[in-house]
């Protein structure tokens, strides 16, 4: 069964979307991320255009989103004080990278950057989780204890200005890192499509050193926003959300969320970390992979998204 997607211009085969939809929901409930670094590499996947693929995959962020912060914050693994901080970060950074999108889509540049951002991130990051978990997996099974910190020892984080304690994590902190890293999640956001959780769970973990249990919720509640800003903002100003396909990615994706959800909480902090890093690597290779092998058709007609 087919359908017909009128901003991107082609008929797509609606089980493999709801699919998609289903199985990027299912990981966003389970890890904690938006899942757009993996929705809009699945749609160029699919034959999407980029364009198409990053702004609409940022609209599917959103439902999934929604979805699996509810069943954190009915669990009480939501941390709003902390989230807000982030979010005026987030939107800040998201109407910068709108700009940035528009200007790289105006010079013709929008593909290849978009592809070329994903490697280095995907690959970066996945890597340092993945590497990460395997050694805090091999020190639990020999039941060793992390390396104790020296007496008084302080991350640099922690020695900055403009503290504000947040009682549902139990951190004492800046608010400069949180809104930095918010402002670069909403630059990534608005430029590559993604919610950003797969930056932002890995850095709130290592670099802020907020609970596990605490950053999944969190992050969700910080990409609902700053996806949703982007989402509009896009359909405003360059004409590229795809309605009928949000639709079918949402309606999976709202579904797929509450199961990974589930599953997620019975896992091991370490594992969902292993998995999650095997997951950005692999998505990261097939992207890299793209761009070094000669395509079937080397010449393409593309006709302009929106005109």
């Amino acid at each position: 069964m087919t359908i017909y997607l009128p901003i991107a211009e082609l008929s797509v085969n609606i089980f493999i979307i709801l699919g998609m939809g289903a199985a990027v929901g299912f990981l966003s409930g389970m890890f904690g991320v938006g899942g757009g670094f993996l929705i809009t590499p699945l749609l160029i996947f699919y034959n999407i255009p980029p364009v198409v693929a990053v702004a609409t995959g940022a609209n599917q962020v959103v439902a999934s989103s929604i979805s699996g912060a509810i069943t954190h914050f009915r669990r009480g693994t939501l941390d709003v004080k902390l989230g807000t901080v982030l979010l005026v970060g987030g939107l800040s950074g998201a109407t910068v990278g709108i700009w940035i999108f528009s200007l790289l889509r105006s010079i013709g540049q929008l593909d290849l950057f978009i592809s070329l951002l994903y490697v280095v991130f995907l690959g970066t990051v996945g890597g340092l989780m993945l590497w990460e978990s395997i050694n805090a997996m091999r020190r639990a099974a020999r039941n060793e204890a992390p390396a104790p910190r020296r007496p008084g020892h302080q991350h640099w984080v922690h020695k900055l200005p403009l503290k504000v304690r947040f009682k549902k994590s139990k951190i004492y902190l800046s608010v400069i890192p949180i809104v930095t890293l918010g402002f670069a999640i909403g630059i990534l956001t608005s430029v590559m499509g993604v919610g950003g959780g797969f930056i932002m769970v890995p850095a709130m973990i290592y670099l802020l050193r907020i609970p596990t249990n605490v950053v999944v919720g969190t992050s969700l509640f910080q990409i609902i926003f700053v996806t949703a800003y982007t989402t509009i903002v896009q359909a405003a100003t360059n004409y590229s959300v795809d309605i009928v396909l949000a639709f079918f990615l949402m309606l999976a994706g709202v579904i797929g969320a509450q199961y990974g959800v589930r599953v997620g909480q019975r896992l091991r902090g370490e594992q969902l970390r292993a998995l999650l890093g095997l997951l950005v690597l692999a998505v990261g290779l097939r992207l890299a992979v793209a761009l070094v092998v000669t395509p079937q058709d080397i010449y393409s007609v593309v006709m302009g998204v929106g005109n």
